[in-house]
């Protein structure tokens, strides 16, 4: 199978007067094959939602994408597009739903309309069949009364009807690739559930492959066919699923597996890992996680370690814990 998505070499620098000031994003590359739902999973400040944007060419002003950079969608290289060629890729080929519909959403606009309008900027059907289809988007998506709640304010909505009201919108134009910026941040556990649970049910129903962007391993567990791990603007492991909860490579992963709550009765406070994400303008030297983690050695300071392949599906990049395994 060809991947959909293939990233290589991405960097993101972000500028300070007209002079890169720091690598946001540090040369990290993979892959989603169409249909699968890969996850790129890190603490808030790993360049997780700036890896999101750059797919989309919606970095901020002050961002910009290393020379090096290659993101190719079907065989399409992204970086060579030109703004009005991005605007046609955006919704149709690729969208993104992100992590505050509130904010997302117009205010003043009625969501059918909003609806109506990514629905419009790909299509030139009638006013009547514009409408039928942003009702048959709402129903899709889970939004009971669709008919009605076409008219209504965002306002009028709670939290997790925004949200599929986001979708409606991200799935408009039938994209082949969905990025779901930690789309159940603002909301409760139980609507986060439900929420995730429609993503992937419209993922199998569209056979669209989706790429969730999120802080929480956990949410991930039941449903990712892959998951990424991001530290400090790298990628430090890279796993199927189940392997990377059965067999974590990286410390920065095993830290994560080990923080998630149980439910098999176990008792005791929840494992930790020390210390925070650095800042970008001042990623440590060597190996990034070093600073925060239990198993470091000298060399670790000093030395940069490479994503290696550990077994035929899994890649680490630890020079303590993959010292021993190979391919």
């Amino acid at each position: 199978m060809n991947p959909l998505l293939v990233v290589t070499d991405l960097s993101v620098e972000i500028r300070r007067n007209a002079e890169v000031g720091f690598t946001a994003v540090d040369n990290i590359s993979f892959a989603v094959n169409p249909g699968e739902l890969v996850a790129l999973v890190g603490e808030s400040g790993c360049g997780k939602s700036l890896t999101g944007l750059a797919m989309l060419g919606l970095l901020p002003d002050a961002a910009r994408l290393g020379e090096r950079s290659s993101i190719s969608l079907a065989g399409s290289e992204l970086t060579r597009l030109s703004p009005s060629q991005l605007r046609e890729y955006r919704g149709r080929r690729i969208a993104m739903v992100f992590q505050d519909p509130t904010a997302s959403l117009n205010p003043v606009m009625r969501v059918g309309d909003q609806v109506i309008e990514a629905i419009e900027a790909h299509s030139n059907a009638s006013r009547q069949e514009l409408r039928r289809r942003a009702i048959g988007l709402l129903a899709e998506v889970g939004i009971a009364d669709a008919s009605s709640r076409v008219d209504s304010w965002p306002h009028e909505l709670s939290g997790g009807m925004r949200q599929r009201v986001m979708l409606a919108i991200a799935l408009a134009a039938e994209p082949e690739l969905l990025i779901a910026d930690e789309p159940t941040t603002a909301l409760d556990v139980t609507v986060q559930a439900q929420i995730l649970e429609l993503i992937d049910s419209l993922r199998a129903r569209r056979s669209m492959a989706v790429l969730l962007i999120t802080h929480d391993l956990g949410i991930v567990a039941s449903r990712a066919d892959r998951v990424m791990v991001m530290y400090a603007g790298k990628i430090v492991e890279q796993a199927p699923t189940e392997r990377l909860f059965v067999s974590p490579m990286h410390p920065y992963t095993r830290g994560l597996v080990a923080s998630i709550p149980r439910i098999d009765g176990t008792s005791g406070l929840l494992a930790t890992i020390p210390g925070v994400v650095p800042s970008p303008t001042s990623w440590p030297a060597g190996c990034r996680f070093h600073p925060r983690c239990p198993l470091r050695i000298d060399e670790c300071r000093t030395q940069v370690p490479p994503l290696v392949e550990v077994s035929s599906d899994q890649r680490a990049a630890c020079i303590v814990t993959t010292a021993s395994e190979g391919p």
